[in-house]
């Protein structure tokens, strides 16, 4: 599903201006990439929303500027410090014949059934939750899974051990290579301490009994007295 955006040109540029449009309830915002740099400004509202999908952030989306409509990706946003509001935006025009690189969100499944969590009593931590991918824009997947449905304690999934979607491919250029840990099973701290406080317990009572069993040696017979 194509995510559209509508968006119209604006031509007044300097911080009045965009205070002027913020309290109108538009967004200022840019337009770059192949072509012309265009200002433009957005419904704040319509964007504030957008904004909150996770889908927003990692898809092509359909830019449509006074009727002209073209494919962009969302590159920055600015929000307000403290109040909910978006107070700027850029998008960048996308070239549907040319690989992109991009991060793509994580989604983890099974966490609750992996063994280790559920027999093995551990915890699951993730290492990553977003990855650095490689893909034309039609095949660009607005996340990808990780299934955790096998997972051991003390065990982990790979980026190597990832299914990916056709035509994508881990980043050459991006921080996450083949043996870089995505996600593991790990005991709790608390699970590791209480277990070497029972061994310590254990043992206490093993090292005791040989010094208990040992019968105390009798003591020296006294040298009889010179006569």
């Amino acid at each position: 599903m194509t995510i559209e955006i509508n968006a119209t040109i604006r031509k007044a540029q300097g911080t009045g201006a965009s205070r002027r449009l913020r309290n109108a309830g538009r967004v200022p915002g840019v337009v770059y990439g192949a072509g012309d740099v265009n200002l433009i400004d957005l419904d704040h509202n319509d964007l504030y929303h957008k904004l909150r999908a996770e889908a927003f952030h990692a898809s092509v989306l359909t830019l449509d500027v006074a009727g002209k409509k073209e494919p962009v990706m969302l590159r920055d946003f600015v929000m307000h410090p403290f109040r909910q509001q978006v107070q700027h935006i850029d998008f960048q025009r996308v070239d549907m014949n040319k690989k992109m690189h991009i991060k793509i969100p994580l989604h983890f499944l099974n966490e609750d059934i992996a063994p280790g969590v559920k027999t093995g009593g551990g915890k699951i931590s993730h290492v990553m939750t977003e990855l650095d991918i490689t893909c034309l824009p039609k095949d660009l997947p607005s996340f990808i899974e990780v299934d955790l449905c096998k997972l051991e304690l003390g065990h982990s999934v790979h980026v190597a051990d990832l299914k990916l979607p056709k035509g994508v491919e881990i980043a050459a250029h991006g921080t996450h290579t083949a043996e870089a840990v995505v996600a593991t099973v790990q005991v709790p701290r608390g699970t590791v301490e209480t277990v070497v406080e029972e061994v310590a317990a254990a043992a206490a009572p093993a090292a005791a009994a040989p010094a208990a069993g040992k019968a105390a040696a009798p003591a020296p017979a006294a040298k009889e007295a010179k006569k």
